[in-house]
């Protein structure tokens, strides 16, 4: 499965992402604001990788000016549902549909990882204008929480991917990783939490790319026994989730 394929599949669930994914915490964006020592309203902000624009509405609410970028179609349909009058051009991460020096702000939310850096990072160099920054984060596990980490190994096992570690890497690791080095990049680990219904838990799960390009009767068994399993341990059937935010925010040279 090549990670081509991994991104596009979350086209066949782009209503489902959309309805149960996690949002982003206030303290992400105030971050972004201190790096670049000013407020958002009125950056002129290219979101990537935008999808059905869960960062992108956050962006807009700050005050700033944003234009998306996404390359699938059933995720840009559901993006204008949401956000009409934003607007977003094709494209992804690799070859940005966008003029040089052209922005003040480029963010990834949960997308960087499908960009092949040696080409999105001097794209995004390019488009940047001076003294602008690049931000980048996920919405990782808080594998501190006994049950959530029980919940990725079985998840990990059912999709035959890898078990995650318990520990994250140190700032110079991260950042490596993301091919930021050489650069001045400020990293932050933002801890957070939403409580949301069982049935929104489990579509939240669901619509990763690692359960989304495997087939609908294994994930339908899989799920239908996840569900027994979360509900003795939240029998009003609300859970908790907990993240952590890992942001790496780089400004351009």
């Amino acid at each position: 499965m090549t990670a081509s394929s991994r991104a596009h599949s979350f086209n066949s669930a782009a209503v489902q992402y959309e309805a149960s994914r996690p949002s982003y915490p206030p303290a992400l964006f105030d971050t972004v604001e201190e790096f670049m020592s000013r407020s958002l309203v009125g950056v002129r902000v290219a979101d990537i990788g935008a999808g059905t624009g869960i960062a992108t509405r956050l962006l807009c609410e700050r005050g700033a000016d944003v234009i998306a970028v996404e390359p699938g179609d059933a995720m840009t349909v559901e993006f204008h549902r949401v956000l009409p009058d934003v607007p977003v051009v094709r494209g992804d991460g690799n070859a940005l549909p966008l003029a040089d020096s052209s922005r003040d702000l480029i963010t990834y939310a949960q997308s960087w990882q499908w960009t092949d850096t040696s080409r999105s990072l001097p794209e995004a160099l390019r488009v940047l204008c001076s003294g602008g920054a690049l931000a980048i984060w996920w919405n990782t596990t808080a594998f501190d929480v006994p049950w959530i980490r029980a919940q990725h190994e079985r998840i990990a096992h059912h999709c035959g991917v890898p078990v995650r570690s318990v520990v994250r890497p140190d700032d110079n690791e991260a950042i490596r990783l993301a091919g930021l080095s050489g650069l001045r990049v400020m990293r932050r680990q933002i801890r957070w939490q939403r409580k949301v219904s069982l049935d929104t838990h489990l579509a939240n799960i669901s619509s990763r790319s690692a359960f989304l390009v495997l087939g609908q009767a294994a994930n339908r068994s899989f799920l239908a026994e996840e569900r027994r399993l979360l509900k003795e341990a939240f029998p009003a059937e609300v859970v908790e989730e907990i993240y952590v935010v890992d942001l790496l925010v780089a400004a351009r040279p």
